[in-house]
């Protein structure tokens, strides 16, 4: 569980920042999201296999 320590006069929204980041960083809301509604097997390999399809696209483009 993620949790960040709030300092006495520390604005609220600077700690609801902090907390996001911490979060994205070490991927929680990613994988809420991704756990959000069930996806066949088939449809997720589908979908991998288009993100590497995308992904060799764009690097040949950039001449890696």
């Amino acid at each position: 569980m993620s949790s960040v320590k709030v300092r006495m006069g520390e604005p609220i929204d600077k700690a609801l920042r902090a907390l996001k980041k911490k979060l994205d960083k070490e991927g929680i809301m990613k994988a809420a999201k991704a756990h959000r509604f069930y996806d066949k097997p088939s449809v997720k390999s589908r979908l991998k296999s288009k993100a590497a399809v995308k992904r060799n696209k764009i690097a040949s483009r950039k001449g890696y």
